[in-house]
């Protein structure tokens, strides 16, 4: 159930807006600004398309298309006049947004950022993209963790970016911090199409939480992103699925309340719980360990695969981008942030 798009809205549903939006080509800051009026319209333009709507989502790259230009004249922050034109936006039309930025960094290179603003105007969650799509993005690797924040209506919202979702340890995390809604927004352009798809139905299913997910759509005469938002119900069943055409806003109504339902109630596939409680019929509790090398690995900084030295690509000068001298140093500057 979808509610007929959301135009049904029950007492416990929180009605998401997927925006399709038309791929831009950002190159100066008039650019920029024409497209954060743009979107800022397009906000509005969810709100009277539809009252019931509680958050609407705009996708990756949506404000500065996909040249992935590290130009620092166009790049964002935080306190930046671009935020402060989407707070604005959400507060004036009375809903929730998820946008995205690409935020300048005095350390090295821009992160690739994504915020959730209520409809107040007030920022309820800040993320940084922890995995970029390498070897194609040169953006700085996320430092900031994969943070939750209460959503609408008593919801509870994570937020992942494009690459992120292709990581199921990246949807257990959401749900492990206690999402019932995982966003994802993302550029990715039609060769992706298939992954994406069963990626966004896989986590859904896993972690038994609901997915909403939407790409940039249309073309900037170099890039052809898909669109194809979609919002996926949380045992994997696709809701809702957008088309390719720019600007179309793909809704429908989500029930957390049901994944609470759920999350408590289900014993078969309850794999959220079942993951760290495994074969508890036989044993008192369930075996509590963790019997995964990988896992181990990389918590003890020895991470490696068997074909380690065979890799190709270690960096991004297949890409046209020179090789990083730069060690990772992300949780130093997280500290920093904090101090």
């Amino acid at each position: 159930m979808s509610g007929l798009g959301g135009l049904n809205k029950s007492p416990n549903g929180v009605v998401i807006g997927l925006v399709q939006l038309q791929l831009p080509n950002v190159v100066t800051p008039d650019d920029l600004t024409t497209q954060c009026d743009r979107i800022c319209q397009m906000v509005a333009k969810a709100r009277r398309n539809q009252p019931t709507m509680d958050l609407v989502v705009f996708p990756e790259y949506s404000l500065h298309g996909l040249s992935m230009d590290t130009n620092p004249e166009i790049m964002c922050r935080l306190d930046g006049s671009e935020v402060a034109a989407f707070q604005k936006a959400c507060q004036d039309n009375r809903i929730w947004g998820c946008f995205s930025i690409m935020e300048y960094n005095s350390h090295g290179n821009p992160y690739n950022s994504g915020i959730i603003i209520d409809d107040t105007g007030e920022l309820k969650l800040y993320y940084r993209k922890l995995h970029p799509w390498i070897p194609v993005e040169p953006w700085e690797p996320g430092n900031l963790g994969i943070p939750v924040c209460a959503g609408p209506n008593g919801s509870t919202i994570a937020l992942i970016i494009c690459h992120d979702g292709m990581f199921p340890e990246m949807a257990r995390e959401c749900a492990y911090k206690g999402a019932e809604i995982m966003l994802r927004t993302a550029g990715y352009t039609a060769p992706i199409r298939h992954s994406w798809q069963i990626t966004n139905q896989a986590n859904a299913f896993c972690n038994l939480m609901y997915t909403a997910s939407v790409c940039m759509c249309g073309s900037d005469g170099t890039f052809d992103s898909m669109g194809e938002g979609t919002i996926a119900n949380f045992d994997g069943t696709p809701l809702v699925m957008g088309s390719d055409r720019p600007d179309e806003i793909i809704t429908a109504e989500v029930r957390p309340d049901l994944v609470r339902e759920a999350r408590v109630h289900w014993g078969v596939e309850n794999n959220i719980y079942q993951f760290a409680h495994r074969g508890y019929v036989a044993v008192k509790g369930g075996a509590q360990d963790c019997p995964y090398t990988y896992m181990q690995d990389l918590v003890n900084g020895c991470y490696c695969l068997p074909w380690e030295d065979e890799v190709v690509h270690k960096d991004g000068t297949s890409c046209g981008f020179p090789p990083p001298t730069r060690t990772y140093q992300g949780e130093l500057l997280k500290k920093e942030m904090t101090t």
